[in-house]
């Protein structure tokens, strides 16, 4: 699967995937119990993410690849494969057990908190001990996200352990963190992280129609969600623009509950917001709504003929979107966009 120097994303089916070359992938992302096959005994990460694929029975892979050969290694439960600008690593933590170098016969059973904390420890603690000190992009897939756990939701407790760890390994808590996305997983899932990391910094972008998620009110718990709405990352070839988990919020608050499409046209409108903030940060790159590339988040698989509705008359029927069944962080949200925009350079004008 080479393809030329810089950053690249593709999401295959499974023949695609099957007929893959290996040397330049990153890592991989797998949806709803696809197998993973080849790629893991070429030592490439795989986060197995236990969301489903709609419509249902479709086996989808996301791949990240860089251009270049790649190396691959583990630090602690962190697998990686990196090249000299770029690095993907993905970790899984379970809560029903303590797993890892501290395992001990008859230890307390994990709890979301401590499998958040220790995720993102071994992140941080990976990221410098092999020199890529940004971290540009984070998905975070969590069992449950909306249920009460000892009164308070889980995405809060998720919220708290995140910033404390990133707190403790001297990581910023405001603007200068990743794009990022957290959604829902199955309720016997283990928290599944997976990341970007680089040696060159990003620049990050807010949306000026919201607040920035670091500086939420204290009414969304006590702890805000560390992400930035954004970041461009420039490398020699390429711009790459990751636009994180978006939905129909404004300000601080979620508009227009209860209706699906009026959401989604919402999102798009927040997501065109900030298509403008980067093309003004780009400085020459100019990235356009039909040619991102879309993970789309349904709550309800009812609401999907909805969505996609909304998202054709947006984006025309060639827009590359993929679509997945996810509880949001808020339970009055019915879908969230994320994106994905990269322009080589030297097709820039």
């Amino acid at each position: 699967m080479r393809a030329p120097a810089g950053l690249h994303l593709a999401y295959v089916s499974r023949a695609e995937y099957e007929a893959a070359r290996w040397d330049d992938v990153l890592g991989i992302a797998t949806f709803n119990g696809t197998p993973a096959l080849a790629a893991g005994a070429a030592g490439i990460p795989i986060a197995q993410v236990s969301t489903p694929v709609l419509p249902g029975e479709v086996q989808l892979y996301e791949v990240w690849s860089s251009g270049r050969p790649a190396e691959s290694g583990q630090h602690s439960r962190v697998r990686f494969r990196h090249t000299q600008e770029m690095l993907f690593g993905c970790i899984a933590v379970a809560e029903t057990g303590r797993t890892g170098p501290q395992a001990q016969a008859g230890s307390p059973t994990l709890t979301l908190h401590e499998a958040t904390a220790q995720a993102y420890a071994e992140i941080c603690a990976t990221l410098d001990a092999h020199s890529y000190p940004h971290l540009l992009r984070v998905w975070n897939y969590l069992p449950d996200i909306n249920r009460d756990f000892q009164g308070t939701e889980r995405y809060r407790q998720f919220n708290t352990a995140r910033q404390q760890a990133l707190l403790a390994s001297g990581r910023a808590l405001a603007g200068s963190v990743p794009a990022a996305s957290a959604l829902g997983a199955t309720s016997d899932s283990p928290l599944v992280v997976y990341f970007l990391a680089g040696r060159i910094a990003p620049v990050f972008v807010e949306n000026p129609r919201q607040v920035s998620a670091y500086h939420y009110p204290r009414q969304y718990g006590t702890h805000s969600p560390v992400f930035s709405r954004a970041a461009l990352l420039r490398q020699s070839a390429s711009l790459t623009l990751f636009i994180s988990g978006t939905a129909s919020i404004v300000g601080h608050r979620s508009l227009h509950v209860g209706d699906t499409s009026a959401q989604t046209r919402e999102t798009l409108t927040n997501i065109e917001a900030l298509l403008c903030e980067a093309n003004r940060l780009a400085r020459g790159v100019h990235f356009d709504l039909d040619a991102l590339a879309y993970k789309v988040y349904v709550r309800r698989p009812a609401d999907l003929s909805l969505i996609q509705t909304q998202l054709a008359s947006a984006l025309g029927t060639q827009a590359q979107i993929v679509y997945l069944q996810a509880d949001i962080c808020r339970q009055d949200l019915l879908v969230e966009i994320e994106a994905t925009g990269i322009c080589p350079l030297a097709a820039a004008a």
